[in-house]
């Protein structure tokens, strides 16, 4: 990856309701790229530089209390500049990336209006793509629904729910693996509420009101992979086991804690680890979690990549030059 392409054509507008762009529409920067690269001092000092405000997009730093293992910028950090969608919910609550989107294109707009550049940070893609894209305005959930059907689930085989939204909407089924739960769940909630396939009642909201300029990370694979080695045993090393342990006796065994490093904390809380077995296990995590959001990332439009991390000197030129040509 190189960013020869030109830096203006790089700035993908976001549509107006008419499938326009408006000259005047303020500039908003996406920092992406994996986990370990650079991205909190990066989009601080592009903040600082240019009026900003910080964006986060993590969905696992929306948690108060969930600290150590999310790496979410110190409070240090946060004094430097404003910042969004972090601590907005507690961790025993639902957030979803339709509630992201919802609050992060608030938090947009309400950056713009006072003048300030939006620089939305992290690594979470699809919360990334409900914020770019949107979701599709599908029908609220339905905790009796769903509930029956985990119930009829664990009386049949394992793949009875994706039998059963085989016949309700093949196309769908085609696309959702007969082990992701989640998913198939939603898809039969969708169609036995809208009384037709969920392949048919797609329909996304795409952002608007904004020229998105999407900036990426790409440092040395191996240099990243020992940056995550250093951070995750630092994590285990500032407490995280501990900051694990109160979360679990306030909120209960919680999905939020499934998270990344939260995870292998568990297990040493279990006694099925030592921490140790858990700090290694907890390395591969990030190492392979870092992979799949480069994946993912690849696929995201008119990105401009920049080869390092985000706290080194020419990344921070490079990436303060292609913002203010965008300006």
């Amino acid at each position: 990856m190189d960013i020869s392409a030109g830096v203006v054509a790089a700035v993908s507008p976001a549509r107006t309701a008419g499938g326009g762009c408006a000259a005047a529409e303020p500039l908003a920067v996406l920092l992406l790229g994996p986990t370990g690269s650079g991205k909190t001092a990066l989009s601080l000092a592009l903040g600082e530089r240019f009026g900003g405000e910080i964006v986060s997009c993590d969905s696992v730093a929306v948690y108060r209390g969930m600290d150590l293992g999310t790496a979410k910028p110190s409070a240090e950090e946060r004094a430097r500049l404003p910042h969004h969608l972090i601590d907005v919910a507690e961790p025993d609550q639902s957030f979803t990336a339709g509630e992201y989107s919802r609050q992060a294109r608030a938090a947009l707009g309400e950056i713009a209006r006072r003048g300030g550049l939006p620089i939305v940070t992290g690594g979470t893609g699809l919360y990334l793509r409900a914020l770019t894209e949107g979701l599709f305005a599908g029908p609220e959930r339905q905790q009796e629904l769903r509930a029956r059907l985990e119930s009829s689930r664990a009386k049949h085989r394992e793949d009875w729910l994706h039998r059963l939204l085989q016949r309700l909407d093949p196309a769908s089924a085609a696309r959702i693996h007969s082990n992701d739960t989640a998913k198939l769940i939603r898809a039969i909630e969708v169609c036995l509420a809208a009384r037709k396939p969920l392949s048919q009642v797609l329909a996304r909201d795409p952002l608007t009101g904004f020229r998105l300029l999407r900036i990426g990370l790409n440092p040395p694979r191996t240099a990243l992979y020992e940056r995550l080695n250093r951070r995750a045993a630092a994590m285990f090393a500032a407490g995280l086991v501990e900051e694990t342990r109160g979360l679990l006796a306030r909120y209960g065994p919680v999905k939020a804690l499934d998270s990344l490093g939260y995870r292998q904390a568990l297990r040493v809380l279990r006694e099925s680890w030592g921490v140790e077995e858990a700090v290694a296990a907890a390395q591969q995590g990030h190492r392979n979690y870092a992979k799949r959001q480069l994946t993912w990332f690849r696929r995201e439009p008119d990105v401009v990549w920049i080869e390092g991390f985000g706290d080194e000197p020419e990344a921070l030129r490079t990436a303060a030059e292609l913002v203010q040509k965008n300006l």
